[in-house]
């Protein structure tokens, strides 16, 4: 399985939308999943111009759901953005 493959693979079609980035069932985060899959052919464009995508994720609890790749919380692996420097005019 693979998580860019621009079909949906059949287990995505009994989803259901989480309003938090966790399983609505039982609360796990996404990377406990067993499988996920990104629709990257139908990004969405938000008022700032920004892309977004859904992400489906199967929980090791047996839903299937997904939720905006906009609405994924900052991850520890992801290093911050470097301060910008404050000019002192």
């Amino acid at each position: 399985m693979d998580a860019f493959d621009p079909t949906p693979p059949a287990w995505t079609q009994s989803a259901v939308h989480a309003w938090e980035f966790c399983c609505p069932a039982c609360r796990s985060l996404c990377t406990e999943s067993h499988r996920v899959w990104i629709n990257r052919r139908s990004p969405v464009f938000t008022e700032d111009h920004r892309r977004k995508w859904q992400e489906f994720y199967e929980c090791q609890c047996g839903t299937v759901w997904w939720a905006w790749s906009s609405d994924r919380p900052p991850s520890d692996l992801v290093k911050p953005d470097a301060p910008e420097t404050l000019r002192e005019d």
